[in-house]
């Protein structure tokens, strides 16, 4: 866990780039990455080095070159622990001159760690602001996987806290309850169709290193989760080089983390590659019919973004694929054609399992739209016998633009460290979902006026329209009111009468 010591170090780095002039925390993060891509590079070849010291071998991968060209900087001068030492004008001349031209050729020579630095720039042209912020990176120690995660995750929490651009990042204790409840298995592959900053994908992979730590002792299962077991997709670059970077830092050594426009583009070859979905994809309204993929339409017909997203996840599955996605509530009851059509598919053609309701302000401040977890298995024969609903009222967070913890570290999240009292659980309520899931058979038994309870699949049919909200299956428990004679209710008036008037002469004593 990421100590206070680091946490105020970042802080440091934060402020230093804003008293710098650059103001804009995607802008901060996304120099971070650089900066933090061009250490790792550095760290990469000193182990590379120490390796072949050790085994009086030559270097199976050099990622600088020997000798120096006539034309550019000796490669040493490019290595973070060479220029590190420099003088600050010197430094910032070595790194926006030759350490970012490297960037951007190792990223047009294809090399799987430079994919994402094309267009690699440095973004400030202070010296002062460069040399502080390589020194106080340089001072955290980031040795260790675990620590270099968390000292990313914190990063990345800075650009949920800053605004506008919040919404490339969910909640994590939301992201951990879904990978919870998905439960992903060393043979899955893991996609995320608008990956963002690939929280899901590092949330799948840290959950697989504590459930399945056999997993990266045998070496197929090893290379599967190292090469081929994570899927990324999306079209902002900013986002393809955090997320990239997240996964590194996070211990995945090559993630397939690409640009795609995943409504725009035909899903042919990837249609029926994955065995897990888990994503909050951007619902932006409406797509232009000739701007979306042929075969997104042939699934569902419509330009809404929520439905097309649907329309994907069902094709980018194989069979027996599993997915918890979050879609807007209008999914769920939705009237159009295109909305009942998705929901009878789900329903009558796959195996609907969950619908989660989230509170309106788990995405706050960023946005008050009411949301859902749906949780299903793709089969093409049907196969949904009982959809279970849970009304989530709380996530341990308050619902405000604020969004302030209710309970200590140790009580928050979807698997927390301390027992949570019956208080507790009415301002968390992620452990009890999970608990809940994992023990389904249970629900059955569940009145409809619970938290939680199940509605069998001919009930949504004969609905006509597979409706799906919480609202339209739940019964609200009504208290029986004690009712009172008209003789009563004048004797409780008068008395109350009295009580005003003693109260007032009290008052006027008092002032007197």
């Amino acid at each position: 866990m990421i100590t206070g010591t680091i946490k105020a170090q970042i802080d440091q780095i934060w402020n230093a780039f804003w008293s710098g002039g650059v103001s804009n925390p995607l802008s901060v993060i996304e120099q971070l990455t650089f900066l933090l891509f061009i250490k790792q590079l550095d760290d990469l070849q000193i182990n590379e080095e120490n390796k072949a010291e050790m085994l009086g071998i030559e270097m199976a991968r050099r990622i600088f070159p020997e000798g120096t060209d006539d034309k550019v900087e000796p490669y040493e001068n490019l290595r973070w622990s060479r220029f590190k030492n420099f003088e600050a004008r010197e430094m910032m001349r070595i790194v926006d001159e030759h350490v970012f031209p490297f960037l951007r050729q190792l990223g047009e020579g294809g090399s799987s760690y430079g994919t994402h630095m094309k267009d690699a720039r440095l973004g400030f042209s202070n010296p002062n602001l460069l040399a502080k912020v390589v020194q106080m990176l340089d001072d955290i120690n980031m040795d260790d996987r675990d620590t270099k995660g968390d000292v990313y995750e914190y990063m990345l929490g800075k650009i949920a806290s800053a605004g506008q651009n919040g919404q490339f990042r969910t909640p994590r204790h939301i992201i951990q309850l879904m990978v919870h409840l998905m439960a992903p298995r060393p043979q899955d592959v893991i996609c995320d169709p608008a990956a963002g900053t690939c929280g899901f994908l590092v949330a799948a992979g840290e959950y697989l290193r504590d459930h399945h730590p056999q997993m990266l002792r045998d070496p197929e299962q090893r290379a599967h989760f190292h090469n081929d077991m994570f899927h990324g997709f999306d079209f902002d670059a900013t986002m393809l080089r955090i997320g990239a970077m997240n996964m590194t830092l996070h211990g995945v050594e090559n993630p397939d983390v690409s640009y795609r426009d995943s409504l725009a583009e035909e899903h042919g070859e990837d249609a029926g590659r994955y065995s897990l979905i888990l994503a909050n994809p951007p619902f932006a309204g409406s797509l232009d019919y000739d701007t979306t993929a042929k075969d997104l339409l042939k699934i569902v017909k419509t330009k809404k973004t929520e439905l097309l997203f649907m329309a994907l996840f069902l094709r980018l599955l194989r069979t027996g694929g599993r997915a918890a996605v979050v879609v807007p509530d209008g999914v769920l009851f939705g009237s159009s054609k295109a909305h009942k059509d998705i929901r009878r598919m789900l329903v009558e053609d796959h195996k609907l399992e969950a619908i989660i309701k989230l509170p309106s302000g788990v995405f706050r401040p960023y946005a008050g739209v009411s949301t859902a977890i749906v949780v299903f298995t793709k089969t093409g024969v049907g196969g949904t016998e009982n959809v279970w609903f849970y009304d989530m009222t709380a996530d341990g967070i308050s619902l405000d633009d604020k969004r302030t913890p209710l309970l200590d570290n140790e009580k928050l999240g979807p698997v927390p460290t301390a027992a949570l009292s019956e208080e507790d659980h009415a301002k968390n309520n992620l452990p009890d979902i999970l608990a809940r899931w994992q023990a389904l058979d249970a629900e059955a038994e569940r009145p409809r006026t619970a938290q939680s309870f199940m509605v069998p699949r001919d009930e949504i049919v004969a609905t006509g329209s597979w409706d799906l909200s919480l609202n339209r299956y739940k019964e609200i428990e009504h208290e029986e009111v004690e009712h009172q004679s008209p003789a009563e209710i004048i004797a409780d008036l008068r008395a109350l009468e009295t009580e005003i008037t003693e109260g007032l002469d009290r008052l006027e004593d008092m002032l007197g």
